[in-house]
């Protein structure tokens, strides 16, 4: 407590001290005071969301190299592993309530709130109601504290947002999103949320439409399209995988450090140079089949079977190809990993843990 208490006065501190030397002789209001204490430039603080999943973790360690390890706080609302407390800020937070979260914002001095916490695709379907109230519930009240404390709020959106109906090959921007599961519903939501909010309140919101991300890091976690990670693991361990979609169901994906530096990259673009609130990005598309081929010019040996199940009719309902033009051309977006990259990366990477 002593320890967190010191590191809070020392942020402010750190933040009142332009506010004391140039008005400290003046009488001021205390919404002066307020707007004076907003402006004062600096690192910003930043606080994460449902930390300790696949993007939240390696984001917290990109975005402590540049700002600092004390200005980015991890949260959860689990336990964190030793060695997620040990590399810096970590709090649990439950973003059903407001005043937990309210608390850490005013108590922490955040500027930037990053939101990952979500039931995703498979999960959700299991358990609707709960996705419900993490999805939607959820994003009502970082959108609320976002507004009301005036800070820059990052909500991921994904392929998931869209349907049936949406053009497949590829798909814009901006067109119709009817989605089928419960995750992709609760991001459009959030998408149209953090719009209408940046348009009635001013609000700084940002969002990307993320395809399949693929990471070393972390395990499958049985989402649809999770299966892109699980073959590089069973590839190592047994030299076999068996795929619950179709052979040629051609999906987006990126790897993670291009899923990360583009987090990063579309934070610091200055407002005013956004000309939308949301934005696809991706680096790739591929189907299972391609995959597995560019996996056996390294592991000859691997044998794939092919048992779709339940994720195929979700898998069925996504883009096949995110057009990410916009982001292209708006800020500056472009991937570093393609297909042969990403595999070569991904096998050198595991078989460290399978030796």
């Amino acid at each position: 407590m002593l320890i967190r208490s010191a590191r809070i006065l020392q942020t402010n501190v750190n933040r009142c001290s332009t506010w004391l030397t140039s008005r400290c002789f003046n009488s001021v209001s205390a919404q002066e005071m307020q707007e004076d204490v907003c402006n004062v430039t600096g690192p910003p603080r930043i606080l994460i969301t449902g930390s300790l999943g696949q993007l939240g973790t390696g984001l917290a360690g990109v975005l402590r190299k540049k700002f600092g390890r004390e200005n980015v706080i991890m949260s959860d609302i689990i336990r964190a592993p030793e060695h997620i407390c040990k590399a810096g800020p970590y709090l649990y937070a439950d973003i059903l309530d407001f005043k937990n979260i309210q608390e850490i914002v005013v108590n922490e001095q955040i500027d930037w709130l990053i939101h990952f916490s979500a039931l995703l695709s498979a999960v959700g379907e299991a358990n609707v109601p709960l996705a419900m109230r993490v999805n939607i519930e959820g994003v009502h009240n970082v959108i609320e504290i976002a507004k009301q404390y005036k800070l820059k709020l990052f909500i991921p959106s994904t392929i998931g947002a869209f349907g049936p109906t949406s053009p497949q090959n590829p798909t814009p921007d901006l067109t119709i999103q009817r989605p089928r599961t419960i995750y992709g519903v609760s991001k459009v939501h959030a998408e149209l949320l953090g719009e209408y909010y940046n348009h009635r309140f001013g609000m700084d919101f940002r969002s990307l439409r993320f395809p399949g991300v693929i990471s070393a890091d972390t395990n499958p976690g049985g989402g649809t399209t999770d299966y892109a990670v699980k073959v590089f693991h069973d590839a190592l361990k047994t030299g076999r995988f068996e795929c619950y979609l179709r052979p040629d169901t051609r999906m987006p994906m990126m790897y993670i450090e291009d899923c990360l530096r583009g987090v990063v990259e579309f934070l610091e673009v200055p407002e005013k140079q956004l000309q939308m609130r949301t934005y696809n990005v991706t680096a790739m598309s591929f189907t299972p089949e391609e995959l597995a081929e560019e996996i056996q010019k390294h592991i000859p040996h691997l044998k794939v079977t092919y048992r779709p199940d339940y994720r195929q009719d979700i898998a069925d309902s996504w883009p096949q190809v995110f057009d990410d033009s916009n982001a292209r051309s708006h800020w500056g977006w472009q991937h570093k990993y393609d297909l042969t990259k990403l595999v070569t990366t991904m096998l050198n990477t595991l078989k460290q843990q399978y030796q």
